[in-house]
């Protein structure tokens, strides 16, 4: 009778388990699902904090450990040096695509006109195409169609950010809050998430360093290749006359954000465009230009801020760059990456600890252990 009722007793404790830890799981859903509209923010205040938490620790040294004037004054040198010139640069994106739209409108800027010319220039290339079934005069109307609809949707997007300055001042205040809490209360926050996971104080540590790791690098690294290329681009374009080269230079720096091919994508159509309209001189040097400078910084700053720190291969950033921005738009430039090394070091932990004990990993490389050679 005693047995009888110690295994009731335990399959009322299992199931009262089973039942707590279905409604944790539902709950935490439904909290998450809460806040999906505030995504950005809150993801944005996180990077924040990670980026000028160092910042932050100096200047609670400095003044005698008063957290809330740290942060406070943190947050005045982010707005200062991030979020001020951002604004400023977005601004004058969204005016200059507003200018593009009401000149394809009137007819000013023709890109059918552009490959008209290129397609005189180089015969070759109606033949190429030809060959995999693809007719230029629908290139030219896709192209047209293209340049209204990019044009159009930055044009009215403009609109809209003129209309909607108290919703992103909102958007911007509610960053700026968590942010607050992020860098005033970081490790408090740390330290309880490593309690409340399930998955070994160790690996969480490790897991929780490689997270800040990677972000410092990737939004450092990227906003500053992203950075100098649009700038060096813009300039370029600006120096050989080329119209509208303040927008360029920031469509430049959006695309920069996509390692090896961003900004050529912008400077390698201009200068094609040059050669065929006999502007020889301006289409080498646009080319030298956009291959031995731009390029440059791309293949020198992106491995040393980028690849160097994260510790992935180019193809793997490459790859969860462009798979990130498919899934979750401007956010995807940092969240792709980041998965990817969290992928990675799940992996490598796993392979470490559970499966192959003649693997190692060391600074997330993968070497052989002579162990073999140790036991004789």
């Amino acid at each position: 009778m005693a047995d009888e009722e110690k295994r009731q007793s335990r399959e009322q404790a299992k199931l009262e388990q089973r039942s707590f830890l279905l409604m944790l799981v539902l709950v935490t859903w439904l909290f998450f699902y809460l806040l999906k509209p505030f995504f950005g923010a809150v993801f944005w205040a996180c990077v924040i904090g990670l980026l000028f938490y160092p910042l932050y620790q100096r200047l609670l040294k400095l003044w005698g450990n008063r957290r809330n004037l740290a942060a406070v004054a943190t947050l005045a040198v982010c707005m200062c040096i991030g979020i001020v010139p951002l604004l400023f640069v977005l601004g004058s994106f969204f005016q200059q695509g507003a200018v593009l739209y009401q000149h394809l409108q009137t007819g000013e800027i023709d890109p059918g006109k552009y490959v008209e010319r290129i397609r005189e220039a180089f015969p070759a290339v109606q033949q190429f195409l030809e060959r995999f079934d693809l007719d230029l005069n629908n290139l030219k109307d896709q192209l047209s169609g293209a340049a209204m609809t990019v044009s159009g949707y930055i044009a009215q997007n403009a609109v809209q950010l003129g209309q909607g300055t108290l919703q992103l001042f909102v958007s911007l205040g509610l960053m700026l809050y968590v942010a607050f809490f992020m860098l005033r209360d970081g490790p408090w926050l740390v330290a309880l998430l490593v309690r409340a996971l399930p998955l070994g104080d160790e690996r969480e540590h490790l897991l929780f360093a490689k997270f800040a790791e990677v972000t410092r690098a990737t939004v450092k690294g990227n906003l500053v290749v992203a950075a100098v290329q649009g700038t060096l681009g813009g300039l370029i374009l600006w120096l050989l006359g080329i119209p509208g080269a303040l927008l360029w230079g920031m469509v430049m720096t959006l695309l920069s954000l996509i390692p090896v091919v961003g900004a050529g994508l912008i400077w390698g159509p201009v200068a094609i465009y040059l050669f065929a309209i006999g502007h020889w001189g301006q289409g080498l040097t646009l080319t030298l230009f956009g291959v031995g400078v731009i390029g440059l910084v791309d293949n020198i700053l992106r491995p040393v801020l980028v690849g160097r720190d994260t510790k992935l291969p180019d193809y793997i950033v490459l790859l969860s760059t462009l798979g990130g921005f498919a899934m979750f738009g401007m956010n995807g430039f940092v969240i792709g990456p980041l998965l990817a090394a969290l992928f990675v070091a799940f992996w490598g932990i796993f392979m470490r600890e559970f499966n192959a004990p003649q693997i190692i990993l060391e600074d997330d490389s993968f070497a052989e252990e002579e162990s073999v050679r140790d036991r004789e």
